[in-house]
Formats: structure tokens, C-alpha cells, sequence
């Protein structure tokens, strides 16, 4: 498509892919979405971004980014049929952190049916400059119908300057005003009072106005995040505001290639099956010395308000498709934790971690999120390390690991991570 041209979509769920090649010195790339009506969102919570992933209806949420050897996709999906009849537009945007998109090569963004993954439209943005955020495209009604645009409006004002002028309420770290300059010279002495003695004065007290009722403040939204890497592989919770409350910890995943995996040391393909089952596991060890593992198998869920304060949310399938894995860590109680390894594993559908994009996602209930994607996988590894969470005194360091390991032969996947980390713990079979 060109800029400015428009085509029909039809009125089902949409993927919306954001695509750019990244190379060294390349500014990381989020795709966010926002609910207008009248040209403007009616409050914050029709800003859907990395920090506000769903919007409410469940008309649009933000299902996240791979990498696969530099080609990066971020992913939105908009469901049509969901979108409350009051919104008139669905803005798609990108916005860049750490530089601007004149050194983003090869930006796009491509309209899929998220049923049949066909192509309803792609739009190529290009001669972008000193822009950090662009409106790259946007759904429109239009006699009952729907239509894409695009559009490719570039701000130089970052993501916080094109969401307020949607009307969204940003908050901004506040600068610090200068000091005032001292005097050069003494100032002169005050004059002395004059003394007079006051008239007399008849005063009606007024009466006192209503007090009207408060109006509850809404919290501005934050833009504030965390993406570690292996430059930069660690971060205090504490020092990020994740001092207390749940913490969420997402393992999201696409499969981009039809072949994938080994089947021997000799590194012949073999097929990623349909029923492909990755497991989010965490071993854990308590302040008072006691270890564990949370995990599907053995139904070994755990408890988020009693030892270990972490719970395992389910068991999912389909990674891109829905929410991913998640478990949830119990911040309340951190005084409890010595360490927390939270890794994951094939349990069935395919040999290995080759071609399998995957991010990672910690988001506290206070204070920033911290996501990484993870590695290409190059070796049969079954078992992958993610992070490493640390209790320094009231301090939780979360530690990038990101590392595979090739479990020997007869040893489970579950074994292999407690032995690379020294856990120490007796393995038995299990099922689930």
C-alpha cells in the first residue's frame, strides 16, 4: 500500500505485526494501539502498550515481540467484532527507545486474519529521519464497515508526545528546578515599621462556601519499562518500584519455521508439531533453607499466600495464540526468598529450541516492567534458563539468563537445571 491509500478488512479478529530489521546501534521498537472517538481516547484505558497490554472490552491487546536473527516483530491483535460501537478509529503506532527511526531499516506493518493468516494489507514505511514515534496505520468504521489506512504520520516527540495528543495523560519524570543564585551583595536593611493605630473596624464573618465532593485523582499512565540484554543482563526490582504486590511472569512464544528441532547430534530437522506443550517451571529456595520446584508436572501449581508465595497459573498450548505461560510471585513476602530460577522446558511436540522465538516478561503490580527475548537456539537443548531472581536484603535482583542446556542421556530436563544452578534436589518421573 502507499501512504494515504485505504482498503477493506474484513470484521474478524486482525494480527497487526510490526516488522523491522535490528542491527547493531538499532533503537528498540514497541507497537502500541489507541481507541478514539471524536478524534481523541475517552481515558487512559484506550491506550493498549507494553504497560497496559489488554484493553477492557478484550477488542485489542498487545501480545508481544521475537526476534528471529534480527528480523524483530512486535504483535498487536484487534478484534473487530469486539470493538465497542462508540469508537470510530483504531490507531496502530510504533514508537522508538533509545534513538529514532531513521535508524530503523525496513519498518513495516501487516494486517493478517488471525484465523487464516492470510494477508488483507502491508504498508512499508520509509524515509523516516529524527521521527521517534509513527502512526503507521489505523482501522476505520465506514458505512458499517471496516477499512485500513495507511498513514505513516511521524512525531519527533516520542511515544508520551503522540499518545497526549490523543489525550492521554502521561507521566513524565519531573525536573529538578535549579538552585536560586546567591546574592552578590548583602541586601539592604528592612526599613523600620511604622506603628499606627488600626480604625475601628466592624467585620461580618462570610459564610463559609460548600466543600464539594473529591473527585477521585487517575493515576497518568506510565511509559517507563525495562528490557535487559546481554550488555546490560540485571536490574533491582526495588530500585524500579516492585517492592510489593504480585509479579507476573509471562513466557510468550511463536514458531517460525516449518522445520525445527534435532533429531540426533548430527542436527537433521525434524518437524515442530501441532501440539506443541512448553512448560514454565521455577525452582525456589527459601530464606529458611526450604527448596522446591513449581510446575505442571506432578501438579506441582504451588500457592501465591502461603510458602512458596508463588503459583503456577495454568498450562498453556498455544504461546502467540493466547497469553502464554504465566506464574505469578507473591512480592508481599519477599523476606522469604533466597532465590528464584525460573526456566522452561519441551514437555512434547518438538527436540529442541531452534526457531522458537520466545519473550519474557516480568511485570510487577508497582514499579516497571523488565522483559528479553531470548537467544536463537543453536544446540538440542530442551531445557532453557530464563532468569534469576536474587534476594539481597529488601532487594530482589532479577538476572538475565537466557541460557540453553542440553540435558545427557537419560537425564530429564528438570535435572539438568538443578545441576547447572546447584540446587541439590532428588528427581523422581512424573506426569501430568
Amino acid at each position: 500500500m502507499s501512504k494515504g491509500s485505504n482498503v477493506p478488512v474484513p470484521a474478524t479478529a486482525l494480527t497487526v505485526e510490526l516488522g523491522w530489521h535490528s542491527a547493531p546501534g538499532t533503537p528498540d521498537v514497541d507497537a502500541s494501539a489507541l481507541l478514539l472517538v471524536g478524534g481523541k481516547v475517552r481515558s487512559d484505558a484506550d491506550f493498549v502498550f507494553y504497560n497496559q497490554p489488554a484493553h477492557a472490552s478484550g477488542a485489542v491487546r498487545h501480545e508481544g515481540r521475537t526476534n528471529a536473527g534480527g528480523q524483530v516483530t512486535d504483535r498487536l491483535v484487534v478484534d473487530l467484532p469486539r470493538v465497542e460501537p462508540a469508537i470510530e478509529t483504531v490507531i496502530l503506532a510504533a514508537s522508538a527507545d533509545g534513538g529514532s527511526f531513521g535508524q530503523v531499516r525496513d519498518l513495516y506493518i501487516e494486517v493478517r486474519d488471525a484465523a487464516q493468516g492470510t494477508v488483507v494489507a502491508r504498508f512499508d514505511s520509509t524515509g523516516a529521519t529524527v521521527e521517534t514515534a509513527f502512526v503507521l496505520g489505523e482501522f476505520y468504521r465506514r458505512q458499517g464497515a471496516w477499512k485500513f489506512r495507511a498513514v505513516g504520520q511521524g512525531y519527533d516527540t516520542g511515544l508520551a508526545g503522540l499518545a497526549t495528543d490523543y489525550g492521554i495523560t502521561v507521566d513524565e519524570p519531573q525536573q529538578a528546578a535549579p538552585p536560586a543564585a546567591a546574592p552578590t551583595t548583602p541586601p539592604p536593611p528592612p526599613a523600620p515599621p511604622v506603628t499606627m493605630p488600626p480604625p475601628p473596624v466592624t467585620v461580618t464573618p462570610p459564610a463559609m462556601p460548600a466543600v464539594p465532593p473529591s473527585v477521585p485523582q487517575v493515576p497518568p499512565v506510565s511509559l517507563s519499562k525495562v528490557t535487559l540484554t546481554k550488555a546490560s543482563p540485571s536490574v533491582s526490582l526495588t530500585k524500579q518500584g516492585g517492592t510489593s504486590g504480585a509479579m507476573r511472569v509471562n513466557l510468550n512464544w511463536q514458531v517460525r519455521k516449518q522445520f525445527s528441532g534435532w533429531a540426533s547430534k548430527l542436527g537433521r530437522p525434524v518437524a515442530m508439531h501441532d501440539d506443541l506443550d512448553l512448560d514454565l517451571c521455577a525452582l525456589f529456595e527459601l530464606s529458611d533453607g526450604r527448596k522446591g520446584v513449581i510446575q505442571a508436572l506432578g501438579n506441582a501449581y504451588g500457592a501465591l499466600h502461603q510458602p512458596p508465595y508463588i503459583h503456577l497459573d495454568g498450562d498453556d498450548r498455544t504461546g502467540a495464540m493466547a497469553s502464554g505461560e504465566n506464574l505469578t510471585i507473591n512480592l508481599d513476602h519477599k523476606q522469604a526468598f533466597s532465590r528464584i530460577l525460573v526456566f522452561v522446558t519441551i514437555y512434547q511436540g518438538a527436540r529442541s529450541f531452534a526457531d522458537l522465538n520466545a519473550t519474557v516478561t516480568l511485570t510487577p503490580q508497582h514499579g516497571a516492567p523488565v522483559d528479553f527475548s531470548l537467544d536463537e537456539c543453536t544446540v538440542p537443548s530442551t531445557v532453557c534458563a530464563l532468569a534469576l531472581i536474587t534476594r539481597n536484603g529488601d532487594d530482589l535482583v532479577v538476572q538475565r539468563e537466557a541460557r540453553y542446556l542440553v540435558p545427557e542421556r537419560g537425564v530429564s530436563p528438570q535435572r539438568t537445571v538443578d545441576h547447572a544452578y546447584g540446587w541439590g534436589m532428588n528427581w523422581t518421573p512424573g506426569r501430568k
